[in-house]
């Protein structure tokens, strides 16, 4: 096996989640997507995960642009289709702009739409973003909530329509800086990451 592990920025926050044992340098969650990843290079074929919220996001994925324009202050551009990559890093984000990069998240319902937070709900788009800016040398970075209503052909609940609402209650914007320490400690994981993937190569 040739290709040389490199981390998607989507699943970056996989490799940093912390062991349980001092002793040990990555965490057993990692260590399982790791033989994930080593499995689809050896047998070839990618593990496909789909979940409603998924499907949602990737067939609203026109929808929320169009809607992430309207709302902010980003200004028009098309959706990025360029795939960017370094030594050790991978990703496409959604939007570039000649001063930051955007990633847009698409909301299953009210309920999931973090109206009221004033972090990001999860660490694992903080970590995304990160590798945005460091692929594409930009310092600043916007990760945008937005709330759209289900297609019904994906609706498990009862349908909710958000269509008259306020868009303040339909977009969150949270702005991230760019930060080296970050970067260099996702570098030096992506190096612990490929010495173990030696071990089980071995």
């Amino acid at each position: 096996m040739e290709k040389q592990f490199k981390i998607r920025a989507s699943a970056a926050g996989k490799i940093m989640t912390s062991p349980r044992s001092k002793s040990e340098t990555l965490s057993e969650t990692t260590k399982t997507y790791l033989q994930e990843w080593l499995k689809e290079q050896i047998y070839g074929v990618r593990k496909e995960i789909q979940t409603k919220y998924m499907t949602k996001g990737t067939v609203l994925e026109d929808e929320a642009i169009d809607r992430c324009v309207q709302w902010t202050n980003i200004p028009f551009v098309l959706k990025n289709e360029k795939n960017f990559d370094d030594d050790f890093f991978t990703g496409t984000p959604d939007i570039i702009t000649p001063e930051y990069v955007v990633d847009i998240k698409t909301s299953w319902d009210c309920f999931t739409f973090p109206l009221f937070d004033t972090e990001i709900p999860t660490k694992d788009y903080y970590y995304q973003l990160q590798v945005y800016m460091h692929l594409t040398g930009l310092k600043r970075a916007k990760l945008v909530y937005v709330l759209l209503n289900t297609p019904e052909f994906i609706q498990w609940e009862t349908p909710h329509d958000y269509e008259g609402l306020d868009p303040k209650y339909r977009h969150k914007v949270f702005d991230i800086d760019y930060s080296p320490e970050v970067i260099e400690t996702l570098q030096s994981r992506v190096e612990e990451c490929r010495n173990y993937i030696n071990t089980l190569i071995k």
